[in-house]
């Protein structure tokens, strides 16, 4: 099982895991097993690193089972992928009269047609029955096959060799990541956390900090826990993150919105929102042993900080703190001989006698008093740079430019990147931008208002202004780092690569990993999505869709259940039942050739919860790709081919409705892996001018070879166009963010 979870671990990062004591030989030629292991590998669309190759020749047969299983695990070999309807690439004609008159058929009980075994009765002359693997009025699949065409994609991906010092190195890296871990890299984090040894390194973000310390606590080391809780604030992530799952701080009221919204429904009969408001309490109700309660006292007792000051940073949840204490009985072990500072702490946060820093920003800057705003926000220099933009435009920009290059060096390179990144949008007033309140769905909101009160010229020279300053800053960081080195590689892929700051995936990608932004190119003339659901989950009603919206020049069209065929588009049938253990499949096919011919613009890829409730876990979604044409099933439908699969990723956290996986750039033949959740039951609810939004924020985004450029530039290094090169930056180096996050020093 150890193993099992390394290998997912490795492959994730484009390579294969092999402890050294495994390698017990050193033959050269290939063995019969090693043969049989390549070729099986290369259906599904992987093959060997020469390195690799000789490591697996050298192991014995079960490991080489075990990689070849994890590889089937990972792109579903197993799983159903039979879809409603047979040769589905063809159109079956059905009509919206198909589906009124056998509603009427089976209200009124009529007997001459066709029974299925789901118990509807079919018309005759209505649906072509022969055509479908189950029921086209209800969506309950009978009849299903396995995977038929699979080796047709027309490149190999090649996978590499790690031993135990790549997976340390990664592990590491994953540790030491100056950005917030995404879904994927939380997972493997979880992973390498359960089975490797906790190294001694610097943590650096709080939410990856969460992950060590409930390790430590599951270990029965809350002692040693307690040394990494510095304020507060960690520790009331730690609570919630246990009672939740989730490592951001999210207010229970906006859980409960969000649980209502995704549990309401097109048809008032169906919706269950009130009901799901109440299970969501429920959830969120906190219960501690007493081992539990005096853990966390001492947590708070201990703390070093200033009283007063722990009530300022507990101030801003407070409604969540006073809940805490009640379920922690705080107030009572406050009373005990030796917690003094926690009974101090309770009587002065209960009466509220301590400052708040942020009101008094709030009045300073009301009172337009920009000397008393500016001397409290360097106090803070995080929570200047997050507010740096409004307070140009409210206080001028040169002022408050003069005020922020005092403190600038203490600013975290994150949020230095960020502001060089952001200002092009920010400071433009015809451009709406998009965001993601926490534990909310992406929403596009409109410019500042202030921005009107400033002329062209003027927001132009914002801009630069930040520019210059951030560049300066950034270059000034990697001046100060002594090196020695002469040359440097820059993997020309690397300027299509957005550094990853902000974009906290919440999917998870069991394949090699693509960074939010990253572009994939379109060989052939076909791209097929893909979404498979309910596997290991027994039969019921669960309603997922599979959709396309399609967006001209001045107007938009969808593919979906509700609009099989359109131009360039075409899809397998709506299925709304999932069998049981081994759920279903839908697929969507895009013709390029026509959608351009049709002068469409773009193409974007979601998927839907229209059953009541969010995306459900373990649900898939992800696209093919191959220059030759790809076959579909002729007896079944089954459209599936691992090896054609350019991008696929796994949804985890039950709290989106809508979600779009990817958009198809059809003049430039390339589709751009973005994740952007939405509130919508179906494609209709999907705001594309918010996936414009999104784009454009991406597109501003600094690219890695844009970051290694200054850094060559700072440091003197003379970029060169081989990897014979002092530093070498490749695009596998970059597959993992947590190592492209060091390049941010602080």
């Amino acid at each position: 099982m150890k193993t099992r979870e390394l290998l997912k671990i490795s492959l994730r990062q484009n390579a294969i895991f092999i402890p050294t004591e495994m390698i017990v030989n050193d033959n050269k030629n290939l063995s019969g097993t090693t043969s049989v292991l390549v070729a099986n590998v290369s259906k599904l669309g992987f093959t060997f690193s020469e390195s690799l190759l000789h490591a697996l020749n050298n192991v014995s047969p079960n490991y080489k089972i075990e990689v070849l299983e994890v590889l089937r695990e990972v792109l579903g070999t197993d799983k159903n992928w039979t879809p409603l309807i047979k040769e589905w690439n063809i159109p079956t004609g059905e009509s919206v009269l198909d589906h009124i008159l056998t509603y009427f058929w089976n209200v009124l009980g009529v007997k001459n047609g066709t029974t299925l075994q789901c118990g509807h009765i079919i018309p005759d002359n209505t649906f072509p029955l022969a055509r479908y693997n189950g029921c086209p009025f209800c969506g309950t699949p009978f009849e299903f096959g396995k995977l038929e065409n699979i080796g047709q994609g027309s490149k190999l991906k090649v996978l590499e060799l790690w031993s135990e010092k790549e997976l340390q190195d990664f592990y590491i890296s994953l540790l030491q990541s100056k950005t917030a871990l995404d879904a994927t890299q939380v997972d493997s984090l979880k992973i390498a956390l359960k089975h490797l040894p906790l190294p001694k390194v610097d943590i650096e973000m709080k939410e990856t900090l969460m992950l060590v310390i409930d390790i430590l606590i599951e270990e029965g080391q809350a002692e040693k826990a307690s040394q990494y809780f510095k304020s507060p604030t960690d520790i009331l992530r730690y609570l919630w993150f246990k009672n939740t799952g989730l490592l951001q701080i999210i207010e229970p009221k906006t859980i409960f919105k969000r649980a209502l919204k995704n549990h309401s429904h097109f048809y008032e009969f169906m919706d269950t929102s009130a009901h799901a408001k109440i299970v969501s309490k429920n959830d969120l109700k906190l219960k501690y042993s007493r081992k539990e309660c005096l853990m966390v006292a001492n947590w708070l007792n201990n703390l070093d900080m200033e009283v007063e000051a722990m009530c300022e940073i507990m101030h801003p949840k407070r409604g969540m703190w006073v809940r805490f204490i009640r379920a922690l009985r705080l107030a009572e072990y406050s009373k005990r001989k030796g917690f003094e500072k926690l009974n101090f702490l309770m009587d002065v946060f209960y009466n509220q006698v301590y400052d708040v820093w942020q009101s008094k920003v709030n009045s300073s800057r009301l009172k337009f008093d920009a000397d008393k705003t500016f001397a409290l926000l360097k106090q803070r220099p995080g929570l200047f740079a997050r507010s740096l933009f409004s307070n140009m435009l409210w206080f001028g920009a040169d002022e408050t430019i003069v005020h922020f290059e005092e403190i600038i060096d203490k600013v975290p390179a994150r949020l230095v990147f960020t502001l060089n990144m952001y200002a092009q949008n920010y400071f433009d007033v015809n451009i709406q931008r998009s965001v993601k309140p926490l534990g909310g769905t992406n929403k596009r909101i409109t410019s500042n208002q202030l921005l009107k009160l400033y002329d062209g010229a003027q927001l132009d020279t914002m801009k630069t202004q930040i520019e210059n300053l951030t560049i300066l800053a950034m270059k000034k960081r990697f001046a100060s780092v002594s090196n020695s080195n002469k040359t440097i590689y820059i993997d020309p892929q690397l300027f299509n690569m957005p550094v990853s700051i902000g974009d906290r995936s919440e999917t998870i990608q069991d394949l090699p990993v693509a960074l939010m932004g990253t572009r994939f190119p379109v060989e052939g003339n076909e791209v097929r999505l893909f979404m498979q659901w309910g596997k290991d989950l027994p039969a019921q009603h669960l309603d997922m869709d599979l959709s396309c919206h399609i967006a001209y020049e001045n107007s938009s069209d969808i593919c979906s259940f509700s609009r099989l065929t359109t131009t360039g588009c075409q899809h397998s049938g709506d299925i709304r039942s999932i069998p049981n253990k081994i759920g279903t499949a839908e697929y969507i096919n895009i013709n390029i050739d026509q959608l351009a011919k049709a002068n469409a613009k773009f193409v974007t890829f979601t998927c839907n919860a229209y059953s009541n409730g969010s995306i459900t876990p373990n649900l898939v979604v992800g696209w093919m790709n191959s220059k030759h044409p790809m076959k579909i099933s002729e007896r079944t439908g089954v459209a599936y081919d691992p090896s054609c699969v350019d991008h696929q990723v796994r949804v985890t956290q039950n709290v989106a409705k809508g979600l779009v996986f990817g958009v198809l750039d059809v003049a430039k033949r390339e589709i751009v892996w973005l994740e952007m959740t939405f509130g919508g039951q179906v494609v209709g609810g999907l705001d594309f001018k918010g996936v414009q939004a999104l784009l454009a924020k991406l597109n501003s985004k600094l690219n890695i070879g844009n970051l290694l450029q200054l850094k060559a530039e700072a440091q003197g290094l003379t970029i060169t166009e081989n990897e014979m090169a002092d530093e070498v930056y490749t695009a596998q180096w970059a597959m993992n963010p947590a190592v492209v996050t060091q390049l941010l020093i602080d």
